[in-house]
C-alpha cells in the first residue's frame, strides 16, 4: 500500500517541486499539498494521510502550531518537518510539538522517501545534522551518576525528565533517538529502581528529586 502524504510550504515553487518528486518515488502517494498551517488543517481533516511534509515558517498557522494541532486532532496522522532552519529552537519546538521527522531541504530524494517510509511505520528519522545537535543536547542536560537517587543511569533520568514533561513513549524515542523497545526498558528498569507504578507517580518523583525539565542539573 502507498504512504498518503499531504505537503505543506508556503513557497509555490517548492511545494510544486515536492509534489512532483514525491510523485516520483515508488509507495508514495500525494494526497494534497498547501501553503500554510490552515490550509494542512483543512486537508488532513479531509484526506486523513499517513505523514504530512511540513514547512516550519508559514504565514496565518506556521509549522509548529500546525504540527500541535494535527497531533492532537489526528494522532495516527504522523509529521515530517521539512525546513532550511536546523537550529536547537526550530528542531526542538518542532519535536516538542510532536513530529517523528526532521529533515533539511538540502536532503536528497533518497533520504526523504526512507525518512516518509520510516515514520509512517512508527520511527522516528532525523537529518544527520539533527542527529548531532540531539545527541549534543541530550549530553549537555545529562545529569552526573553521583547526584542521581535510587542507582538512576543519567539516561533514564533523561527519560524520566521527558515522562515529566508529558512525552509519550514514541516521542521520547524520537527526542532521545533510540527505539521504543528502549525506551520501554529504560522505563521498566527506572520503575523497578525507584518503586514507582505508573506515569503519574514517575512525574510526582521527578519533581521530588528536582528531575523535571524545568530544573537544572545540580
Amino acid at each position: 500500500m502507498s504512504v498518503r502524504v499531504v505537503v505543506v510550504d508556503d513557497q509555490t515553487v517548492v511545494r510544486e517541486g515536492l509534489v512532483l518528486l514525491l510523485g516520483l518515488l515508488p509507495g508514495v502517494e500525494v494526497a494534497g499539498a498547501a501553503g500554510d498551517g490552515e490550509e494542512a488543517l483543512r486537508l488532513v481533516a479531509a484526506h486523513r494521510p499517513d505523514v504530512v511534509l511540513m514547512d516550519l515558517r508559514m504565514p496565518r498557522m506556521d509549522g509548529v502550531t500546525a504540527t500541535r494541532r494535527i497531533r492532537v486532532e489526528h494522532p495516527g496522522v504522523e509529521v515530517v518537518v521539512l525546513t532550511t532552519y536546523a537550529d536547537d529552537e526550530s528542531v526542538f519546538a518542532a519535536l516538542r510539538a510532536g513530529a517523528r521527522g526532521y529533515l533539511t531541504k538540502d536532503t536528497d530524494a533518497e533520504s526523504l522517501a526512507r525518512a516518509i517510509t520510516a515514520v509512517s511505520a512508527g520511527q522516528a528519522h532525523f537529518d544527520p545534522q539533527v542527529q548531532r545537535r540531539l545527541a549534543e543536547a541530550v549530553t549537555r542536560r545529562a545529569p552526573r551518576p553521583r547526584d542521581l537517587p535510587d542507582g538512576l543511569t543519567p539516561r533514564e533520568a533523561e527519560v524520566l525528565r521527558l515522562i515529566a514533561a508529558g512525552r509519550s513513549n514514541a516521542e521520547i524515542a524520537g527526542e532521545l533517538v533510540i527505539s521504543a523497545a528502549t525506551v520501554k526498558s529504560h522505563i521498566n528498569n527506572l520503575f523497578t529502581k525507584a518503586g514507582l507504578r505508573d506515569r503519574a507517580q514517575a512525574v510526582t518523583y521527578a519533581f521530588r528529586h528536582g528531575l523535571t525539565p524545568e530544573t537544572p542539573d545540580p
